[in-house]
């Protein structure tokens, strides 16, 4: 593998390791200090308008808590997360079946995410406290099939594209535009405008490379 291709799958976990933290829970302290700390990934170079547009907001995010203890900036964003996607009667819930009409929780629509998962040979661990069609889990088996991609899995290309193509991107960008529209927070602005782009991003590299 070309020190490229390596740089690539370094920056596809990074950012996707970044989003299931970011949308599984409260950010984790040890995230928050990376961010703090410069140690995050920044591109020097333009990727995509939402991308950039992300990473733009998380320098801003990071500009605005300069100096601040990171128990205490999370203790922040605990009370966000908390308002807009817990509640009570929380604005957005995260869940591919809360953002399609055409399937359902208690349908098929659980069960049809599961599949995908199955045929790919990936099943949630049991420390994920969501459902199977929450956007942290639906992004945990992203990092799956790229981790098995950069181990030489190729037919996992494969799997990726049939799983944007039915379930992913069909619903992450109104998911993602929601985000913008009721949070407070320049850190959720910066993870709504990354998980868009991102999603993006790897569909165009399963559709490629499939």
């Amino acid at each position: 593998m070309s020190v490229d291709q390596e740089a690539l799958y370094d920056a596809r976990l990074e950012l996707v390791n970044f989003l299931i933290d970011a949308f599984a829970d409260y950010p984790p302290v040890e995230l928050l200090d990376r961010l703090l700390s410069g140690e995050f990934t920044i591109p020097d170079e333009p990727v995509s308008a939402e991308l950039d547009a992300g990473f733009e907001t998380l320098e801003q995010f990071v500009a605005e808590n300069e100096g601040r203890d990171p128990e205490a900036v999370r203790d922040d964003l605990e009370g966000e997360y908390t308002r807009v996607f817990v509640g009570p009667r929380p604005p957005i819930l995260p869940h591919e079946t809360s953002y399609r009409d055409d399937t359902d929780f208690r349908g098929q629509g659980l069960a049809e995410v599961e599949a995908s998962y199955g045929a790919a040979g990936w099943a949630p661990p049991e420390e994920y406290p969501e459902e199977s069609d929450h956007v942290a889990v639906e992004l945990g088996f992203l990092r799956y099939l790229i981790e098995r991609q950069r181990a030489g899995h190729e037919e996992t290309f494969g799997f990726q594209r049939v799983f944007h193509e039915e379930h992913l991107s069909e619903w992450i960008d109104d998911c993602a535009n929601d985000v913008l529209e009721e949070t407070d927070s320049t850190f959720y602005e910066a993870a709504a405008h990354l998980l868009s782009g991102f999603v993006t991003f790897e569909e165009e590299i399963a559709g490629q490379m499939a």
